[in-house]
């Protein structure tokens, strides 16, 4: 009999790399094998979508009851947990939810703080407590877990971030293209650190032919609902000062996969020039792995664990110079972008979302052996 698990995310048509992931894991899932049934937050009630079977509205009356009510209806309750997602302060209200669910819990953890406030540590500890087990996207998570909340490695599990199998095909030598194209795609907001990016492109202005730096997602909808358009607007006004008009390209289209897919394939370096020292999950960069790109990318936690075997070159933060300096390396050095592309394309089996799914199938099945065993 198929386990059915529920998952408790944000959802499409919603834009938001939360719902993107769950969507991909809730499709693997199913092709695994499984039965998926999904509790969709939402700020207002939305139109119906497939495999939703309840809307969670944040902040409204009574909502724990009954989305906890939706979960139990399923064997394995699969959270996902972002502290942005949920209402209350720090996302405290999933804590009503969790209280309520009585099937086993599985919650991944999107983001582990290196710098929590008290609150944020306090919700998350609990939100863990509340779990049967707890899952990382890498093993600097799971040890940022570990030694910050005192939890017991036993109840934390490293399952990796997945992609889609955007891998070359046969043939692929990871030879640049005569007019290389460095890419860097997301929603787009603060802390992205795109404006290094450009100082450092203003650098490689001798290259012949000069690289395309395409810049390629909208604005993140809630970065626009508080600030609009100020950070795009100011990439542009860079992008003219620094006079890179005809080297830089800002698409703010939000694609869909296929698109997407066939745009990280025609680049020839993905460059993640991001600001936090914190992030240790992103999906961009699996992404990039699993497409076989080279990639330059700072030093946050899942680039130092993903890349240290050659798929990739660390930066500091912030650092134009150091940005420029790799870029110019991947783009001129012979065979060195050919050999940051193999070692990727060495990782991608293990990346790829049918691999992460079997994964969370085999956890929840786990999950129910063991209380079922415990019942007996």
């Amino acid at each position: 009999m198929a386990t059915r698990f529920g998952i408790l995310s944000t959802f499409p048509p919603t834009q938001c790399g939360l719902a993107t992931f769950s969507s991909a894991l809730a499709t693997h899932l199913i092709e695994a094998g499984a039965d998926v049934s999904v509790v969709r937050l939402v700020d207002r009630v939305q139109p119906p979508v497939p495999l939703v079977s309840h809307q969670l509205v944040t902040g409204a009356p009574d909502e724990a009851r009954a989305a906890a009510a939706a979960l139990n209806a399923c064997d394995v309750a699969l959270v996902q947990h972002e502290y942005g997602i949920y209402g209350g302060t720090d996302g405290v209200d999933i804590l009503d939810v969790l209280a309520r669910v009585r099937v086993p819990v599985i919650t991944v953890l999107h983001t582990v703080l290196a710098h929590p406030t008290p609150h944020q540590h306090e919700v998350l500890a609990r939100v863990v407590a509340a779990s049967s087990v707890t899952v990382t996207m890498t093993e600097a998570g799971r040890q940022r877990l570990i030694a910050a909340w005192g939890v017991d490695p036993g109840s934390v599990t490293v399952i990796a971030h997945g992609a889609g199998d955007n891998r070359a095909g046969e043939g692929s030598d990871g030879r640049l293209h005569p007019a290389p194209v460095v890419l860097t795609w997301g929603l787009l907001g603060e802390g992205k650190g795109i404006e290094w990016a450009l100082e450092a492109l203003a650098g490689l202005t001798d290259l012949r032919p000069r690289p395309t730096y395409r810049i390629v997602g909208q604005t993140h909808p809630k970065v626009l609902e508080h600030s609009g358009e100020a950070y795009r607007h100011r990439l542009e006004r860079l992008v003219d000062r620094l006079g890179l008009g005809t080297m830089v390209q800002l698409d703010d289209r939000y694609l869909d996969v296929l698109t997407l897919q066939r745009i990280v394939a025609a680049a020839d370096v993905v460059l993640l020039p991001y600001d936090s020292p914190d992030q240790v999950t992103s999906g961009v960069l699996t992404e990039a792995v699993v497409a076989g790109k080279p990639v330059v990318s700072t030093a946050f936690p899942h680039a130092v664990e993903l890349l240290s075997g050659g798929a990739g070159l660390l930066v500091p933060r912030r650092d134009p110079a150091a940005i420029r300096t790799a870029l110019r390396r991947v783009l001129t050095e012979p065979g060195l972008a050919a050999a940051m592309g193999a070692a990727s394309r060495g990782l991608a089996p293990g990346l790829l979302w049918s691999a992460v799914a079997g994964q969370y199938v085999d956890l929840g099945a786990g999950l129910l052996n063991a209380r079922a065993l415990s019942a007996a």
